[in-house]
């Protein structure tokens, strides 16, 4: 024997399930947007931990003191 009538409570679930839905939708699409625009900007794509440090020449540096 099949449930023929759908309780309100399905009805109110379906709802806030298709509103998350919509939400995490969005998160991903807004994700993948900012995602693609650093990508596609061209420029460095590297950090700020990643900074320029000139290699220092090994005849130049301090000898440690014993």
């Amino acid at each position: 024997m099949a449930i023929a009538r759908e309780h309100p409570l399905h009805k109110r679930r379906s709802g806030r399930n298709i509103g998350l839905a919509l939400v995490l939708l969005a998160f991903i699409a807004l994700v993948f947007g900012l995602t693609i625009a650093k990508v596609s900007g061209g420029g460095s794509i590297e950090a700020f931990d990643h900074t320029y440090r000139p290699m220092l020449d090994p005849d130049t540096l301090i000898p440690a003191e014993e």
